[in-house]
């Protein structure tokens, strides 16, 4: 909510390294914040969310989130006044099932989400509603960075994996492609990039349903299944974090297959998740060094 202090959190890295793109630094949680969720940070821990408020009541404030969230967009701005033109910013928000688990229990971690999923069969008509809020805030507070200056814009959904197909369509696919119906009513036409990590065969049907233009894959993603993706979308990521820091002999020759199994189409180099914080940077440099110096045979 600090705009210097997040634009510099944003712009440091695209400092140190020959790096293409910045993401704006902003919490996953912000949605549910602007909806009047309450939102704390545990020391060591992570996020803390009061109760859910009423749907009717986050229905009510949805529409104003784009003023709530005013400093991300004031961040956007500043990170794109500061960058060159040819390097771009993306905008960013956190998927609507993503964002709803941590608000249906308060907090994140593996049983957090075990019982988010849990309510999706007990009490359907509430997950459902709810991810119907999200999608109609997510796609404006996602416009209010398009026009505050974000090249691209992503959607991250983290906790795509371990869904039914039908429930995957439900609570992934349609609310994806309602926010890409959204953002193209109100006019935004920059390009739009869906991660549903862990989606696994699923991915093609996102893919071909929702609209984006560019989907992110996972670290499980086989060779086979990006290319048929590249005849209709361009695709993102699929590099392993652990080996990130892991690091040597055995991440350079993976940066170099996945370099050279999707060079035949649209493809941009990207982890398969979020960077883990006790990564080297120095690994992250020489993943930056093999990128820009490889060259298509």
């Amino acid at each position: 909510m600090d705009p210097s202090k997040a634009s510099e959190a944003t712009l440091q890295p695209m400092r140190r390294f020959a790096l293409d793109a910045a993401i704006v630094f902003a919490d996953i949680l912000l949605t549910p914040m602007a909806l009047g969720q309450e939102l704390w940070f545990e020391t060591g821990e992570g996020p803390r969310l009061g109760l859910l408020p009423s749907l009717d009541a986050m229905g009510k404030a949805a529409p104003a989130i784009a003023d709530r969230l005013a400093a991300v967009g004031e961040t956007v701005r500043r990170v794109r006044g500061e960058l060159e033109p040819e390097r771009a910013v993306i905008g960013f928000a956190g998927g609507p099932w993503t964002v709803a688990t941590y608000m249906l229990q308060g907090r994140g971690g593996d049983a957090a989400r075990t019982a988010a999923r849990a309510r999706i069969f007990a009490e359907p008509d509430l997950v459902e509603r709810l991810v119907a809020v999200l999608s109609g805030a997510t796609a404006s507070y996602l416009a209010m960075q398009a026009r505050a200056g974000a090249d691209a814009l992503q959607i991250f959904e983290s906790w795509s994996d371990l869904l039914p197909e039908d429930v995957f369509e439900r609570l992934v696919i349609r609310p994806h492609a309602e926010i890409m119906e959204s953002l193209r009513r109100m006019g935004v036409t920059v390009p739009v990039i869906g991660f549903p990590r862990g989606a696994g065969a699923l991915v093609e049907r996102y893919a071909a349903e929702t609209g984006v233009d560019v989907v992110g894959l996972d670290v499980q993603a086989p060779a086979e299944l990006g290319r048929r993706l590249q005849a209709r979308v361009a695709i993102q990521g699929a590099l392993d974090p652990l080996l990130l820091r892991a690091g040597g002999q055995a991440l350079d020759r993976r940066v170099r297959q996945l370099l050279e199994q999707w060079s035949a189409g649209p493809y941009i180099f990207n982890l398969g998740h979020g960077v883990l914080p006790d990564t080297p940077v120095e690994h992250i440099g020489r993943v930056v060094e093999l990128v820009t110096g490889w060259r298509n045979p």
